[in-house]
């Protein structure tokens, strides 16, 4: 198993993570990502609805965000998320790889998007991204996969 170095916050604490999927194996195996690389859970959720609740209970640095859920979509969940916290980082995390279900969520807010089966190596990148604040960032997403540039 490849080693990870820990991604910590700027006050050098763990980053906390709501991961939401209503998939209870796919929660598990990107809780355990988010521990190999130095994480911490701070809540889960199943759906849309759930994670609204969740992100304003436990104020979380990183939300991992499945598309497809009962009750609320993610990309509504994005929406709601970000109106009210515009500084919120979610990463888009699905099976679901139509590039408009990806512009969707990025134009409501979502940083980035990874798709499951999830590496942990291409997650890794994308947390170490998302994290930075840095644009310029090595894994700054230049163009979606498929997207042509004109």
């Amino acid at each position: 198993m490849k080693q990870f170095a820990a991604l910590l916050r700027k006050d050098h604490q763990p980053v906390r993570y709501l991961v939401v999927d209503d998939s209870v194996f796919a929660r598990k195996n990107l809780i355990k990502m988010i521990e190999m690389f130095g994480g911490e859970l701070a809540g889960e959720a199943g759906d849309g609805l759930t994670a609204i609740a969740e992100f304003n209970r436990i104020k979380p640095d990183i939300v991992l965000m499945d598309i497809t859920m009962p009750q609320m979509e993610g990309i509504e969940a994005v929406e709601r998320i970000v109106r009210q916290h515009s500084d919120a980082r979610i990463v888009m995390v699905s099976s679901v790889g139509y590039q408009e279900n990806i512009l969707a969520a990025l134009q409501k807010g979502a940083k980035h998007f990874v798709q499951k089966p999830v590496k942990p190596e291409v997650l890794y990148e994308i947390l170490r991204y998302v994290l930075s604040d840095d644009p310029n960032a090595s894994g700054a997403p230049t163009a979606l996969v498929g997207e042509s540039r004109s």
